[in-house]
Order: structure tokens, then C-alpha cells, then sequence
């Protein structure tokens, strides 16, 4: 079996495609070889979200700071003073552990983790059928305001012009099907020699 350390399995996609149904599948797949990537954000926690679990939330000025230390991987301000973004300090955390790290990220975040890792990164693009079934899903979460619901379907309509710069598109228009693909992308990428 190949060392899954120094490797990195990125998942990308525009909001409510799918990502995070596909990250949890394959981290249930994975246990041995994939640990999440926990990334920073500066927008409070939702529903049941726990700091240092699903995110470490720090504040806009307290990330700025540690952009300016250079202590970021990745990082994007994807709305208005709403930054994300991926600590080198993680990475290390998850490689030291014998692991490869699955990060969760938007678009732009997961271009720029493959940039950098080239060598050692698998980036997965997840695709919804459709704008329209996109917009449906997050009609669906309940957790958006007209305003913010517009502004994620433009961003996703333009999020998906840089689908083809992954290494793989999984088309999620049934949720079993992208994770068995999901799945067997990344079973080949980190088992295989």
C-alpha cells in the first residue's frame, strides 16, 4: 500500500453542489488514509458547526494577520470581508499523522492548493446537473436570503467555467453515483503506487 502522507485530495465545487456529501463519503471510505482538512473562516458558526471541528473561526483581522505571516496554503476573500481559507499548519497536523489531507474548498481555494501541489494533490471538480437544480438545492437549505441566494448562483455560474482546470468532473445528478465515482478516483490516487 502507497504512504498516503505529503499527498492531498481536494474537493471542490460551486455552493450546493454536493461537496460536503462527497467529502463525508470519502472520508467514511478513507479512515486510514484521508483526515479533514479543517479550514479557517471569518463568518460565524451555523447550525451545529464547533470551532476547531468543522472550522476554526477566527476573526477578519486575526485572518489578515495571518495572511500577512504568510501562514496560509490557500486563502480567499469569497464575499465581502468573508475570507476561508487553509493553513499550512494543517497540512502539516494531518501529514504528521501518516495521512493525506481531504480539503473542502471553493473553487478558486482548490486551484490554488493544485498549483502548489502539483506533484502530490488530486482535485475533484463537483458539478451540478444544473444551475436551475442548483438554485433548487439551496432554496432547500433554508439558510439564504434572496439577496445571498442570487449572489451564490452567480457565483457558481462562474465558478463552473473553471471546472475543466481539476483532474476529474463528477457530475452529481444522483448523489450514490458521484460518491461511488468519487470514490474510485481517489481509491486508485492514494492506494496505487
Amino acid at each position: 500500500m502507497a504512504e498516503s502522507a505529503n499527498k492531498i485530495v481536494i474537493i471542490a465545487a460551486p455552493s450546493g453542489a454536493g461537496k460536503t456529501s462527497v467529502t463525508r463519503h470519502l472520508l467514511q471510505s478513507f479512515p486510514a488514509h484521508l483526515l479533514f482538512s479543517i479550514s479557517c473562516a471569518t463568518r460565524p458558526p451555523r447550525n451545529r458547526e464547533k470551532h476547531g471541528m468543522d472550522y476554526y473561526f477566527i476573526s477578519a483581522n486575526e485572518f489578515r494577520r495571518r495572511i500577512e505571516h504568510n501562514e496560509f496554503a490557500e486563502w480567499e476573500m469569497v464575499y465581502h470581508d468573508k475570507y476561508y481559507g487553509t493553513l499550512k499548519s494543517e497540512l502539516e497536523r494531518i501529514w504528521k499523522q501518516h495521512k493525506a489531507p481531504l480539503l473542502d474548498v471553493d473553487v478558486k481555494g482548490g486551484i490554488n492548493i493544485q498549483e502548489q501541489y502539483r506533484e502530490h494533490s488530486l482535485s475533484l471538480f463537483i458539478e451540478p446537473p444544473s444551475i436551475e437544480e442548483l438554485e433548487k438545492r439551496l432554496k432547500a437549505r433554508g439558510t439564504e436570503t434572496p439577496e445571498s441566494l442570487q449572489a451564490r448562483i452567480s457565483k457558481a455560474a462562474y465558478e463552473l467555467s473553471f471546472k475543466d482546470r481539476f483532474d476529474h468532473i463528477i457530475l452529481n445528478d444522483k448523489l450514490e453515483r458521484a460518491c461511488k465515482e468519487a470514490e474510485h478516483i481517489v481509491s486508485r490516487f492514494l492506494l496505487d503506487k
